[in-house]
């Protein structure tokens, strides 16, 4: 019952959290694009008004004219005021209760690899979670000294992308690649969140509260809040892509089971950063502010080229202790010693159960999948499954799974 109930939890914080995610991400593409589009208003009643960039769009039968304000609009804000951020905090929540529910509540099986590091549950789950608090510690230390200095944005830049490196190298040895891949993406995730929760909502409140006071106000006063605020949403669109990849690689063993996962991670989250960075500046070159930004989706395609050609798997080996027929009298051995543990009479994941020959022939297709196209399972491969008993796998399979 509690493996049936974590099963129902896991998928609906799922579901919950692709909606969210996809909502904030939405909202920050969409405001990234209008504010590099956005032109100085011509008509004289919008200059009166303090408008500061105007565009029209069409969407769904109908046209949008949206303005922006760098001051309060005269006459006041006569309807309600939409605020984003509660679609940044449920993204958070839902990707924490998430990650509670799958890796630290089974921290022995997704997150330890006795192979990669030997220590306790326990550990692992508390170092997990110090992976998201030290990574924003270090992250708005950095912005806080660096990021409004001279060249403030690329020191800030320069030094992220090294204290990220690190925090890949150091997951890949600590972590089953599964889970590393997972913590450096969430790592990002929560920075992105807490900039939302600590400096960009604080600071727009402020800034809300003295236009909309009727008290004169020093606009000077208030804008280190919305620099701030700025540079800090800006950061979090580069984050996005190198987010998402994240996420979506640790569902993929061939990359988290490379010997150089965490240089196969860090080439990701950098390439989807300059590719990131191509769509921010093409909305700037299509109205003449900056050059044509083709070189980063270049370079970001590039390295994804490099990194297929480089990751090209070796030709197999022939397995010659391979028999050239198995039946299931010599599968369940190795049942026996790798999978009856989580799929057996006692415990059955994901409400599968391997210990008996009916089971078995009814789920052939799925671990064939699992345990040799894929290799995700044993999960971490936490009983040692060998190269040998997964073509004894794979021949019993082709074989007709007899």
């Amino acid at each position: 019952m509690e493996t049936y109930l974590l099963d129902w939890a896991n998928l609906l914080l799922r579901w919950l959290h692709v909606i969210v995610a996809i909502a904030w991400i939405g909202s920050s593409f969409y405001f990234v694009f209008l504010d590099s589009n956005l032109e100085p208003p011509k008509a004289d009643d919008l200059k009166k008004k303090g408008v500061d960039g105007a565009i029209w769009s069409v969407h769904g039968g109908g046209f949008y004219n949206a303005h922006k304000y760098m001051v309060a609009p005269q006459g006041g804000i006569d309807s309600k005021l939409h605020w984003f951020y509660w679609e940044s905090y449920w993204t958070w929540m839902s990707g924490f209760a998430l990650f509670v529910v799958l890796y630290l509540w089974n921290a022995s099986i997704f997150l330890v690899d006795k192979n990669v590091f030997d220590w306790s549950p326990t550990a692992a789950g508390i170092t997990a979670v110090l992976f998201l608090v030290g990574f924003w510690l270090i992250y708005d230390t950095i912005c806080r000294v660096f990021g409004f200095r001279k060249n403030g944005d690329r020191i800030v830049g320069a030094l992220i992308l090294v204290v990220v490196a690190i925090a890949a190298w150091l997951a890949c040895h600590l972590f089953a690649g599964r889970a590393a891949f997972l913590i450096v993406g969430a790592m990002i995730a929560t920075t992105m969140s807490a900039n939302v929760f600590f400096w960009i909502i604080p600071g727009q409140r402020k800034v809300v509260a003295a236009m909309t006071s009727g008290k004169p106000y020093d606009p000077a006063e208030f804008a280190i809040y919305g620099k701030r605020g700025k540079q800090r949403s800006v950061h979090n669109t580069y984050f996005t892509l190198p987010v998402i990849i994240a996420m979506l690689s640790n569902h993929y063993s061939f990359l988290y089971s490379d010997a150089h996962r965490w240089v196969v991670l860090f080439v990701l989250m950098l390439a989807g950063a300059l590719i990131r960075q191509f769509f921010v500046t093409r909305h700037a070159w299509h109205l003449g502010k900056a050059r044509h930004p083709w070189p980063y989706a270049a370079v970001g395609v590039l390295l994804l080229i490099g990194l297929v050609a480089w990751m090209k798997p070796a030709p197999e080996a022939p397995a010659a202790a391979v028999p050239a027929t198995v039946d299931y009298a010599q599968l369940k051995p190795i049942l026996e010693q790798r999978c009856y543990i989580c799929h057996g009479e006692a415990v059955q994941q994901k409400g599968l159960r391997f210990d008996s020959e009916d089971h078995v022939k009814a789920n052939a297709q799925l671990i064939y999948q699992q345990v040799v196209v894929q290799k995700l399972m044993p999960l971490g491969n936490a009983t040692q499954m060998t190269d040998a008993e997964r073509a004894m796998v794979k021949r019993w399979f082709d074989g007709g799974a007899k």
